[in-house]
Parts: structure tokens; C-alpha cells; sequence
């Protein structure tokens, strides 16, 4: 774990002496440029993919290719901001190659909420990082600890590319999804989460629950329970949340709709589309069934959602996949709740998927360290 960082990335833009360019468009980009607008960071283009720069304007400047940026101002002259995610092989090789021709950084802002991973949040919650990593089981998982809490502050995306696991090592060392007979998907999207659930786990899991608060993904999520052969796939359309409520739900981030609470204020000149959707515990959905393993990718409610399942993890101990990603306090705040709320959990393991940025990092955590 990091001891003392003397500079963030934000602080490293401020001083910089370079023309600062941002590579990619769209959430991720608005929220970059509200947080170097806020620290009157200057941008001077934006370019995108070949294919995807067709002189259209990107907050008035026009959206050009890598190969302009080059032209007008020298790739060693330049500092790119990369303001996209993905972790497909085309596109990660092409944003290595201009990382191999100029600085290149993936500013960390969150999904959700307004918090910025900044060297003073870091310098606030040293201590609860340290008790987060402190909890964590193996070597591996310390060592990806370490190396997302270097890249939030840096921007480097040499640490992320560190910091990647196999799938099939997650599936056979810590989810052993033989198993598993029943469980509880908690954000199913169309049920893409769950398809692959029950490939790894055939002919052992026999019913699922597959929570999805968005009327137009939950359709696709029925139509998919329909046709689901391998186990007993009970759709519910409705939030996980810590009580029974109604909420508002903002619409207009496709997969990563949410709970409007949880919508930035980074993208409030976006169009916002709201709708209201019933929330429900865990607990109240399962009323007592049992269930081996839930996996919490809510968007931002994480806490929420285990809250609203704090029965079923004490009377059931099922091995849990939460998602760590969505906010800045996510690394240390959801660890230290699991232990507060589900005092027996032994094994808590970190893994991340590849891609930038830190995105897809995830809680495993289980009832006996393995």
C-alpha cells in the first residue's frame, strides 16, 4: 500500500507544460472536463478512433483523429487523457500505440456520486485503506489493492495492465460454482450475468433470482427467463435497496441506469430520463429461501443492496461478488461493511478484469478462506 503521495494526477496536469488533449467522447469525457475546468486545467483538442472523427463538435471543439493531433502539435508536445472505457483487444491495442508515442492517462472519475480519488480523499481515509486491505485474503489480492490504488491517483494505466486476473481462476478457486444451487443476481441487465452463471455452474444450480429495476432491460430479461432450460429463473423488475420503497430511476445511462440520487452532478446538462420503479430488499424477495451466492452490481447502491440482504448473509453465508467500482469510497467503504453487517465472512479476494480504466474490480467474498 502506498505510504505518502505528494502529487495526483489533477495536481500533475495543473503544472504541467504540455497541450493537454482528451482521446474519446462522451460520460466519461464530460465528467474529465468538468473536473479540469473546475481546476482551470486548459484542453486544447479532442480526437477520436478512426471512423469516429467526422468533424462533428465535442463541447465546440471539433473531433479529430490522432493523426491531426500529431500534426498541429507534436506527439511529444502533448498530454492525451484517454475518457473512455474498454477492454476490447482492437481498441486497447490502438490506445497503446499512441501511449507509446505521448503521455497518456486515464483520469479516475467515479461512475457515480461526485467524490474525486484525489491525493487528499487518499490522505482522509488512509487508515480505512489500510483496514480494507488489511481484511483481504491472499497476496494476489493485495497486490491488486496496491496497484488501483497507484493508477486512482496517477493515471497511470501501466498499473492497471498489472492488475488483471484470469476469469477461470476466479470461477474454479473462489466462486466454485459446483456449489452453488440457488442464487440471486442482483442487476441481471438481460440476464447476460446469469447466462454465464449457469454455464459455469450446469446441472448444479437450480434457481435463480434476477433482480432488474429497468422496464426496457427487464423485458429482455423476461424474454430470456422464458426460454432458460438449465434452471428455474424467477425475473423480479425492481431495484435491490435496503427497504420497500418507490424510488426515481434515471434512465439515460442504458446499462448503467440508476437510482437518480446516484446520477453526477458532472452530467447534470445531460437530458434526464426518469421513471419511477419499485425497490426492494434482498431479503424481502428470497423471505427465507435459501441461496449460495449473490452478486451485487448495482450502480452504485451496493450498500444499499446488502443492507437489504443482511438476513440472508447471516442466516445463509452465501459466497458473495460485489462490485467495487462505482464509487471512490467503494475500495475501503464496502470491505469494512461487509465485516461490520456479516461479522463471519473469513475470505475476502480481490480481482479485476482487464481494461481501462478501473473498471470491473470485484469483492469475492466468501465464509471460510480458501
Amino acid at each position: 500500500m502506498l505510504q505518502q503521495c505528494t502529487r495526483d494526477l489533477w495536481e500533475y496536469l495543473k503544472d504541467a507544460d504540455k497541450t493537454i488533449v482528451l482521446y474519446g467522447m462522451g460520460n466519461g469525457a464530460d465528467k474529465i472536463l468538468a473536473v479540469l475546468r473546475e481546476r482551470d486545467i486548459s484542453v486544447s483538442g479532442v480526437f477520436a478512433s478512426d471512423g469516429f472523427a467526422r468533424g462533428n463538435l465535442f463541447h465546440g471543439m471539433p473531433v479529430r483523429t490522432w493523426s491531426d493531433i500529431k500534426a498541429e502539435f507534436g506527439a511529444e508536445n502533448v498530454i492525451v487523457l484517454l475518457s473512455f472505457g474498454t477492454s476490447r483487444p482492437e481498441v486497447m491495442e490502438n490506445i497503446l500505440r499512441i501511449r507509446a508515442e505521448a503521455e497518456l492517462y486515464a483520469p479516475d472519475v467515479p461512475a457515480f456520486g461526485d467524490t474525486l480519488f484525489t491525493r487528499a480523499f487518499y490522505e482522509e481515509h488512509k487508515e480505512e485503506f489500510a483496514a480494507a486491505r488489511a481484511l483481504l485474503s491472499d497476496d494476489e489480492s493485495r497486490r491488486i489493492f496496491d496497484n488501483i490504488l497507484s493508477y486512482k491517483l496517477s493515471g497511470d494505466i501501466g498499473y492497471l495492465l498489472d492488475a488483471a486476473n484470469g476469469e477461470n481462476e476466479i470461477w474454479e478457486h473462489i466462486i466454485h460454482p459446483e456449489t452453488i444451487h440457488a442464487a440471486a443476481d442482483l442487476g441481471a441487465y438481460n440476464g447476460d450475468t446469469v447466462r454465464q452463471l449457469l454455464t459455469k455452474g450446469e446441472g448444479n444450480i437450480e434457481t435463480v433470482w434476477a433482480m432488474e429495476p429497468d422496464a426496457r432491460n427487464y423485458k429482455k430479461l423476461q424474454a430470456y427467463a422464458e426460454t432458460e432450460t438449465r434452471a428455474h429463473m424467477i425475473p423480479v423488475n425492481a431495484g435491490a435497496w435496503d427497504k420497500e420503497e418507490t424510488l426515481f430511476f434515471d434512465k439515460s445511462g442504458n446499462r448503467n441506469a440508476s437510482f437518480e440520487k446516484n446520477r453526477s452532478q458532472t452530467l447534470a446538462d445531460r437530458p434526464l430520463k426518469v421513471s419511477e420503479i419499485k425497490a426492494l430488499p434482498l431479503d424481502k424477495v428470497l423471505n427465507g429461501e435459501r441461496v449460495d451466492y449473490i452478486k451485487y452490481d448495482v450502480e452504485g447502491s451496493e450498500r444499499e443492496a446488502l443492507d437489504g440482504s443482511q438476513k440472508t448473509l447471516i442466516a445463509h453465508a452465501p459466497t458473495l461478488l460485489v462490485s467495487l467500482y462505482h464509487r471512490s469510497e467503494d475500495m475501503f467503504a464496502l470491505p469494512l461493511h461487509i465485516q461490520k453487517i456479516a461479522p463471519h465472512y473469513r475470505g475476502f479476494y480481490l480481482r479485476r478484469m482487464a481494461g481501462v480504466p478501473a473498471w470491473d474490480i470485484n469483492l469475492y467474498v466468501t465464509n471460510e478462506e480458501i
